[in-house]
């Protein structure tokens, strides 16, 4: 017999070739069914036929896969679980104890980023370890574990879910991003300040995320006399984009809704409603369009507290995938130009 299921777990990790040997180009190979069939493996020294075996890869980042071998795969996305997913799965799968649904939450708001319910079973494993020294101890017979005693038994919390800024600050708005652990909140600030023209990124922004800046700056330059700036002013100032959490890598296209906003709050002195938030990619003409990871995104926004978000028009068919728990909490506007956006957050 010689039709196996073979998993290779996680194939993002995938180490890049060198004196070693490659990897990547071994899995090409093994993985095209034009070549598998007669695929040679360097200890049998014969053809063997893989054509038969059924590959499973699993991978958190598809981008890291090399393009080649990810053309070769059909691709299924299954996305992370929601914190409400987390807590039912905590109660039933994984507890051996009294735990609150409040602590429960806190452990998954506080304690762990993750899309699966790895670190979030570890920490469940600290508490009752921590529960059962008492008992062995004699100092209990029996335990209820509730949110506040959390800070005892697992320290300080670990993440800070950062909340819509709730202070009216032009130039700040709030984007919504998707990660390899789920959804999340991330400010977006921009400034100008004197100088010559130049455009300044900082936040460990990657090559996509540089390209959506400076397509927005464009978008906002070529609007400059509709918003009420005056274009003059750009030659005699530099604009500023940051993102903050400087040590974390940010890319992909998503933000550049977020960036137009940013820089027509700050040239305008406008500010944006603390409680929007918002995700889309823009094109030179204003078009908005069309991204990823629009359930984590919107979980996120609920999350912190967001109650208006904005989301490309051509978004609205993954509407039915976000939860019910966050579509109840989130007003949503659906954008098919950058004016529909302006219009929603400062009223153009």
């Amino acid at each position: 017999t010689r039709n196996p299921v073979m998993m290779l777990d996680e194939i993002d990790k995938l180490g890049a070739g060198g004196f070693h040997g490659d990897p990547a180009s071994a899995f090409l190979e093994v993985l095209d069914p034009a070549q598998n069939q007669t695929f040679r493996d360097n200890y049998l020294a014969v053809p063997f036929d893989l054509s038969k075996v059924f590959f499973i890869a699993t991978a958190n980042v598809i981008d890291s896969i090399p393009g080649p071998l990810r053309d070769r795969m059909e691709v299924i996305e299954l996305s992370g679980y929601t914190e409400d997913e987390k807590v039912q799965i905590a109660k039933r799968y994984l507890l051996r104890l009294e735990v609150s649904d409040a602590a429960l939450h806190r452990i998954v708001r506080d304690y762990t980023r993750e899309a699966g319910v790895r670190n979030l079973e570890r920490q469940i494993g600290a508490v009752c370890r921590h529960v059962a020294v008492q008992v062995a101890e004699g100092a209990l017979t029996q335990a209820r574990v509730d949110a506040d005693d959390l800070q005892e038994i697992l320290g300080a919390p670990r993440f800070e879910n950062e909340v819509a800024l709730r202070t009216a600050i032009s130039g700040v708005v709030t984007g919504l991003a998707w990660t390899a652990a789920g959804g999340d909140i991330l400010f977006i600030e921009a400034s100008k300040v004197p100088g010559s023209g130049r455009l300044i990124l900082t936040g460990q922004l990657g090559d996509v995320m540089k390209e959506s800046a400076q397509a927005a700056l464009s978008l906002v330059k070529s609007r400059a006399q509709e918003l009420g700036v005056d274009p003059a002013s750009f030659e005699k100032s530099d604009i500023h984009i940051h993102i903050p959490a400087g040590a974390m890598p940010k890319d992909g296209p998503s933000a550049g809704v977020a960036m137009v906003m940013a820089l027509v709050s700050a040239l305008t002195g406008k500010t944006m409603p603390s409680d929007m938030a918002m995700t889309g990619e823009i094109s030179l003409r204003g078009q908005v369009l069309p991204v990823g990871g629009i359930k984590e995104k919107a979980t996120a926004a609920a999350r912190a507290g967001i109650k208006t978000v904005l989301m490309p028009a051509r978004n609205r068919r993954d509407h039915d995938d976000i939860p019910a728990s966050a579509r109840e909490q989130l007003d949503f506007v659906w954008l098919q130009h950058v004016d529909d956006a302006l219009e929603a957050a400062f009223g153009y």
